[in-house]
């Protein structure tokens, strides 16, 4: 079984990474300090694998604490960097914050993969880098434009910080630019946990809808779509996760191309903020209390993915539609209602 590390192992992607690694056959450890995520879900992955993971709570800007993993754990065949910040509104508010966490996080992180010889490393970066692309869907070869938030350019930098290491070292690298990650594993042990007022649309929508939010904002009614919201490209938790294994096998078979692929993570379909919110009222039969407000600052028009190299490549097939997103991010939530003194504990329920 080869071991694979996951950063920010504790976290809405990284959790669900960790269950579908398990179950296609590897070995796997956690960095996390938990600054922004919660030991909680690794019962869950405990409950669904029957595995118990262990986490090593490390901030990965301290570089010593870092490097003793690796020391500890010479045999890591393979990485896979969730660990960053990533609401778009904060970066704007709090740039430098982003910019040393996120940048400082991974410089560490590959100063430890070239002493340790670590041959394998997946990053998480994000659909961010294109900007606002002049033309959707967009393919992996679309111009990377100016960001339009702090955390774009954090992994717009990070992209750039990779690409230029591994053309020196042994390390082959896949970066996954995926789009809007929702929904929560079919389950219903992991599943998304905000800290705090969530700032992505289907956490708002969700806690809304039993209460935690009186109500919940639109932002924008007067962008260039077909009802005047943003368009994005939902995507469920699962299939990112399992993206991630695949670009995993895709290295170590060396099948990959150069020393560093690039693939997009989208299902190639636009939805508007106001259809995602019909789509939930449907599936869970609650009608949502929500407002219309102003623009968002760093907030793009519209971007969906065009997939196909990771489908022909990579061999990715989605399996959730859109009912099925907001179906599992629904019973999460209601999952989540049940065991609310538990995590309140762990600070991460919003009043």
């Amino acid at each position: 079984m080869k071991k694979i590390l996951v950063t920010g192992g504790c976290g809405y992607i990284g959790s669900h990474t960790i269950v579908d690694l398990i179950v296609n056959g590897f070995s796997v450890i956690s960095i996390d300090d938990n600054s922004r995520s919660s030991a909680y879900l690794l019962d869950g992955i405990e409950k669904i694998t029957g595995k118990k993971v262990k986490n090593y709570k490390v901030d990965l800007k301290d570089f010593n604490d870092t490097r003793a993993v690796f020391q500890e754990n010479q045999d890591i065949a393979g990485i896979i960097h969730f660990a960053a910040y990533k609401a778009v509104g904060e970066s704007v508010e709090e740039p430098l914050m982003y910019f040393e966490n996120n940048l400082y996080s991974l410089i560490n992180l590959l100063k430890c993969v070239k002493e340790f010889n670590v041959p394998h490393f997946v990053f998480s970066s994000s659909c961010t880098v294109y900007g606002s692309p002049d033309k959707i869907p967009v393919t992996e070869e679309s111009p990377i434009k100016k960001a339009e938030s702090p955390y774009g350019a954090t992994k717009q930098m990070g992209e750039e910080i990779l690409t230029s290491t591994v053309k020196v070292t042994d390390t082959k690298a896949i970066l996954l630019r995926y789009f809007n990650p929702v929904g929560a594993h079919p389950s219903g042990f992991i599943g998304e946990l905000p800290l705090g007022k969530p700032a992505n649309l289907v956490p708002a929508i969700t806690q809304t809808a039993i209460g935690k939010l009186p109500q919940m904002t639109v932002f924008g009614s007067d962008y260039d779509t077909r009802d005047g919201s943003n368009i994005r490209d939902y995507i469920h938790v699962c299939d990112i996760a399992h993206a991630h294994t695949l670009a995993l096998n895709y290295l170590i078979e060396n099948r990959n191309k150069t020393n560093y692929d690039i693939f997009n993570l989208g299902t190639g379909n636009g939805v508007t903020v106001l259809e995602a919110i019909k789509a939930f009222e449907e599936v869970s039969g609650q009608k949502l209390n929500y407002k219309v407000g102003p623009r968002r600052p760093g907030d793009v028009v519209a971007i969906y993915a065009n997939n196909n190299l990771a489908v022909t490549a990579l061999g990715w097939k989605i399996k959730y539609d859109l009912t099925e997103m907001m179906r599992t991010a629904w019973a999460w939530e209601l999952k989540i209602k049940e065991e609310e003194d538990i995590l309140k504990n762990q600070k991460f329920l919003y009043n």
